[in-house]
């Protein structure tokens, strides 16, 4: 089954704090519920994947000032029916960062010699996205990854971004009040 992969994240997930656990919970709910929760077409809500990007040395964060919810965010986006949510969370974060040196993390010793690593999820939100043009206000259930690039590579561009830069940790809480940002800020890496 396409969902059993993510729910198997899911379960696997240690939540930062309560909300965090609240919001796993009620995506694993949502994801047991939705065959199609993958799909941009369930108007209710759906599936995304998101990256929290940082520098090798865990200093630095990217974030991207994002053009349709003017906000400074970290990239991510639609499933699109990629039941692969890492895969989502890296193929977006390079359509909206340009960078090639991004990289998913993978935790020393969640490796094997015969399986794939796996890569565990890092942070799970569930938010509302306004009603805008054809679409009806609804949920993004929001799984996000860590990776890592190398913050002198320069950016690519990008029609989704109005602006995009490494911030350290520091100036990052000051550039938001959004309790997912800074629940993502506050996460030791």
């Amino acid at each position: 089954m396409h969902r059993q992969p993510l729910l198997q994240l899911l379960r696997q997930h240690l939540p930062a704090d309560p909300n965090e656990q609240a919001m796993t919970e009620v995506t694993i709910a949502f994801v047991e519920a939705n065959p199609d929760a993958f799909e941009r077409s369930l108007l209710t809500g759906h599936v995304t994947g998101s990256a929290w990007i940082v520098s090798p040395d865990r200093s630095q964060v990217l974030l991207i000032h994002h053009r349709k919810l003017d906000r400074w965010l970290q990239p991510g986006g639609h499933a699109d029916g990629d039941p692969d949510i890492a895969a989502v969370a890296l193929r977006e974060a390079q359509e909206e960062t340009g960078l090639t040196s991004l990289r998913l993390i993978v935790p020393a010793g969640s490796e094997t010699p015969l399986l794939t690593p796996t890569v565990p999820i890092f942070d799970v939100d569930v938010h509302t996205i306004p009603a805008r043009n054809h679409e009806p206000e609804h949920l993004h259930y929001d799984i996000r990854f860590l990776l890592e690039a190398d913050p002198n590579e320069p950016f690519g561009q990008s029609d989704e971004r109005k602006n995009i830069r490494w911030f350290t940790l520091e100036i990052a809480n000051s550039y938001t009040n959004s309790e997912s940002i800074l629940r993502l800020l506050r996460k030791k890496v």
